[in-house]
């Protein structure tokens, strides 16, 4: 498997479907652009285009999608969470994906390690309001409690002016600053997923 290109999936938690443009989406876009420059496999999937069931488990039951999704997040080596900022916040869709996740501390192999162990999660976030600290902080401890790795500067946002109604999407182009930005969280995340590969964690104790 060493040998094998890396794989990344995005998860796209706009509350737009694919149908609708979407800053969340196309910061996401961006992230995957640099990860292809450092050899990485990429897929990204709008949340809301699938029924998520609520809940804590890994499947819950008829109708629920999660499970189609999760086996994309078992098979990648890295994980992107892009949201956008409501009311001080990540979006409700990313809760649900969090709320799905983690599940996984419980899915573990023959020596107690959880599924998510060694692989690499990143956030990009966008909003035109304050908060983008706060949501890359609170989703950074939710994804390592979970048991992913964090890549040094593994975030990526944009946030615009107070009270304005500009959003990423309508920048003639992306400033120089976020680019930077973008291209350091996927870089990163690219070399800590491969470090990761080639010698993981030590098995939990029993």
């Amino acid at each position: 498997m060493s040998d094998q290109s890396l794989r990344a999936v995005g998860l796209v938690c706009s509350l737009k479907p694919s149908s609708s443009p979407s800053s969340s989406a196309l910061i996401a876009e961006h992230v995957v652009g640099e990860l292809k420059k450092a050899d990485v496999e990429c897929e990204l999937i709008r949340a809301v285009d699938y029924d998520i069931a609520p809940g804590v488990e890994d499947d819950m039951g008829a109708g629920d999608q999660w499970p189609d999704i999760r086996r994309k997040v078992l098979d990648a080596d890295i994980l992107l969470i892009s949201t956008p900022i409501w009311l001080g916040h990540a979006s409700s869709v990313t809760q649900r994906v969090l709320e799905r996740l983690d599940a996984e501390l419980s899915n573990t192999d023959d020596d107690g390690t959880p599924a998510m162990v060694g692989k690499v999660a990143i956030v990009s976030v966008v909003g035109n309001e304050d908060g983008a600290h706060k949501v890359v902080a609170d989703l950074f401890q939710g994804l390592n409690d979970i048991g992913f790795s964090i890549p040094a500067q593994g975030c990526t946002y944009w946030v615009g002016a107070a009270m304005e109604s500009t959003d990423y999407s309508d920048l003639g182009e992306v400033p120089e600053q976020i680019a930077s930005a973008t291209a350091a969280a996927a870089r990163n995340a690219a070399h800590l997923a491969r470090t990761l590969r080639a010698t993981g964690y030590p098995p939990y104790e029993a």
